[in-house]
């Protein structure tokens, strides 16, 4: 699974801004935040692992997950391109609406 895939689930993003706040949350933390089971939360962390978004460290009993900021970087350089584009796009608008505005 990709990571845009990965994180267009709600509960996966919410996952990732958990892990993005606080460094680095063990399941249990992050099984805490959820009222779903454990398991599900067990499934969307698994996901989020194998679209390499988190890594996963094994200290004793515990699983400590981190935030993989490789991953989030792709993301931002994708989403960078639209808010460029759309900025763009906007500014043109305002010109164009500015000049409608002068003729009145």
């Amino acid at each position: 699974m990709d990571k845009f895939t990965a994180i267009a689930d709600a509960s996966r993003r919410r996952i990732v801004e958990l892990l993005a706040a606080q460094g680095q949350l063990s399941a249990t933390d992050i099984c805490s935040y959820f009222d779903i089971s454990p398991q599900a939360v067990s499934q969307h962390l698994k996901v989020l692992r194998e679209a390499n978004v988190v890594s996963v460290e094994k200290k004793a009993q515990q699983r400590i997950y981190r935030l993989n900021p490789d991953a989030m970087s792709e993301v931002e350089e994708w989403a960078k391109q639209y808010r460029l584009m759309w900025s763009e796009r906007f500014g043109k608008l305002d010109r164009l609406l500015q000049a409608r505005k002068e003729k009145q």
